[in-house]
This record gives C-alpha cells, sequence and structure tokens, in this order.
C-alpha cells in the first residue's frame, strides 16, 4: 500500500505530539523524509505545505523546516450568505431594499477604499428578516468603477451580498468586529431599544487591488457569531 501525504503527516504530528520534534527543531529534509516513508518527494512537500498552512512548522528557504515554538491558529471566515444563514434556522427569509442611492464617494469612503475624488457609488440599505422579525441590517457601498453592472441590478429582487457572492469573484477581504450602541435609526429598523449592545462587522473586499465593496452588517440583539480553528 502506497504511503499518501495524509500518513507523513499524521506520523509527524505524532512524533511532535509526543516530544520526538520538540519546538524549535529542525526537521529533516524532504529528500531523507522520503526515503524515510518510502514516498515520492511531491508527497512529503504537500504533507509538510500543509503543516505549515495549519501553523504547525515553519518552512524558510535555505534554512530548512522547524517545528513552530508556539503553534499559529488561523481563524478562517467564508463570506455567509445571510438568506443561507437564516434558513438553516428553520426560518422564512425575504429582505428590504430601504435606500438605494447613486452618489459621488464621501471623503470618508473613498478614503477607506482608496478610490480617486468624485468616484461614484453606489449605496444601499437592506434589512433581512427571518420569519418577518428584523434580523440583520445591511449598509453597503458598491464602486462602480469595479462592478459597473450593479448599476443597473435588480436590488430588491435579489440582496446585494447574494448577488455579488453570485457574480464577482475576491482576492481580499477585510474584517472588522465590534460591538454598537443602537442610534436611533437601528432601533427603529431592528426593532431595539436605543443603546442597546448590537454585534456588527466591517467587511472591505478587493479583486486583484481594485476595491469591490464596504459594507456595515449590524445583527438584531443577542447576536452570536462562532468560528474553529
Amino acid at each position: 500500500m502506497s504511503v499518501t501525504f495524509r500518513d507523513v503527516k499524521a506520523d509527524l504530528l505524532d512524533r511532535i505530539a509526543r516530544g520526538a520534534l520538540r519546538p524549535g527543531s529542525l526537521l529533516p529534509n524532504e529528500t531523507d523524509l522520503a526515503a524515510r516513508y518510502g514516498c515520492a518527494r511531491a508527497t512529503v512537500n504537500r504533507a509538510m505545505r500543509e503543516l505549515a498552512e495549519e501553523g504547525i512548522v515553519e518552512r524558510r528557504r535555505r534554512a530548512g523546516t522547524r517545528v513552530r515554538m508556539a503553534p499559529v491558529r488561523q481563524a478562517r471566515f467564508a463570506i455567509p450568505l445571510v438568506r443561507e444563514e437564516i434558513e438553516a434556522q428553520g426560518a422564512q427569509y425575504r429582505h428590504d431594499l430601504l435606500c438605494r442611492e447613486l452618489l459621488a464617494a464621501p471623503d470618508w469612503l473613498a478614503g477607506r477604499l482608496e478610490l480617486a475624488p468624485g468616484a461614484e457609488v453606489l449605496h444601499l440599505v437592506c434589512l433581512h428578516r427571518a420569519d418577518g422579525m428584523p434580523y440583520q441590517h445591511e449598509d453597503r457601498w458598491i464602486n462602480l468603477a469595479a462592478v459597473p453592472e450593479a448599476r443597473g441590478a435588480d436590488f430588491a429582487a435579489t440582496g446585494p451580498n447574494e448577488w455579488l457572492v453570485a457574480r464577482l469573484p475576491f482576492s481580499s477581504v477585510e474584517i472588522s468586529l465590534s460591538a454598537v450602541a443602537a442610534d436611533r435609526a437601528l432601533a427603529g429598523t431592528l426593532g431595539c431599544a436605543e443603546g442597546d449592545a448590537l454585534f456588527r462587522a466591517e467587511r472591505r473586499t478587493w479583486l486583484r487591488g481594485a476595491a469591490i465593496t464596504l459594507v456595515r452588517l449590524t445583527w438584531r440583539r443577542g447576536h452570536r457569531m462562532t468560528t474553529r480553528y
């Protein structure tokens, strides 16, 4: 039975867990490991890449591969569709388009998205509902130079996030998570008291260096986000 990269990875993880390979220790090179496991060097390479991606080892050109002194963990976030999030809870989804306007990017937005002065953007505000009750408030800005087709899109029929994910890839994302106090407008929209603490995620998305969108998503009171790493 041939040795797979999973076999190599599992054995290295076991040796690290048992202390046979201690934090900071140098691993044998790929050629020696391939001989040890009786497999191709490419098999070892893939196992080492996965261990590096998972933060277990650190690879440096000409310096070799070492067990990290402290494993690095990365929390990974997918861009979720609020429709799927709500339907996964067994609730019925719908959204209301509260605002749609074409305008020149405000100075603060131009700075955040590195847009040219006077760049045209589409501003959208939506309320996403679960079984008719307010669930998530979406305040989104779309760079029309990067997504010109958004100008004519029917966002009353399809929510902006769902529309963008279906049509446009992205190369990088920045997410900021915070707690905010509901102002009068948010309190009225989400059906909570003014001053209530609400969970907010702000997300900026790029494609090959060009800004696509900035969105602020604010959930109703009591929302909880969980990730595993």
